[in-house]
């Protein structure tokens, strides 16, 4: 996949760059991001550095991951990151986080709302799921706000660090933004065996 640009009404979403490495080290730092999602703990310089050098490009250039630096307009701080995860043939999630001085102003729910967007019509996937550990209320939320559906609670789910636990799953069709599906949809009929 070509390294893409992206940008929503507030925000400037582009692949992680080596300038990143001092603001992605920075926001890591917050323990909420080390908690709830599969970042390194404790989170060193030698990972930030390591992410926007090496892990960022490669998933780009292996298609196996778009991870986004997101900031307020091209110049601007790096407000979160966000990432899509190629899972299988048309399978593909979703992962985040904010900075945590960034948090409450829905910066995180624009930003998934755009890149669902592009994984739809540029990507062509049929399904984009959102997984986050049970608890995360935070990342739920912002989640439902994008459109998301909860479908769910998966029993050792998650592996958070060689720790397995419980997550919520959810996932957002198409349809969901009246965007047309790569491939027909048949949904289940309730009441139907």
């Amino acid at each position: 996949m070509e390294p893409t640009t992206l940008t929503t009404e507030r925000l400037f979403l582009r692949p992680f760059a080596p300038s990143d490495a001092e603001e992605v080290y920075a926001a890591c730092q917050d323990p909420g991001i080390q908690r709830w999602t599969l970042v390194p703990s404790p989170y060193e310089r030698v990972h930030a550095e390591g992410w926007v050098t090496e892990l960022s490009p490669r998933g780009w250039r292996d298609d196996t991951a778009y991870a986004f630096a997101v900031r307020l307009g091209a110049e601007g701080p790096l407000v979160a990151a966000l990432g899509v995860h190629v899972r299988g043939p048309g399978a593909y999630e979703i992962g985040y986080w904010t900075a945590k001085e960034h948090r409450g102003r829905g910066y995180m729910t624009e930003a998934v709302r755009g890149v669902a967007h592009w994984v739809f019509t540029e990507v062509g996937a049929g399904r984009l799921e959102w997984r986050a550990a049970v608890g995360n209320t935070a990342s739920r939320t912002v989640a439902e706000r994008a459109g998301f559906r909860v479908e769910g609670t998966l029993r050792a789910g998650l592996d958070l660090r060689g720790t397995l636990r419980d997550c919520w799953i959810g996932a957002l069709l198409p349809s969901d933004l009246g965007l047309p599906s790569p491939l027909p949809y048949l949904p289940a009929v309730s009441g139907t065996a």
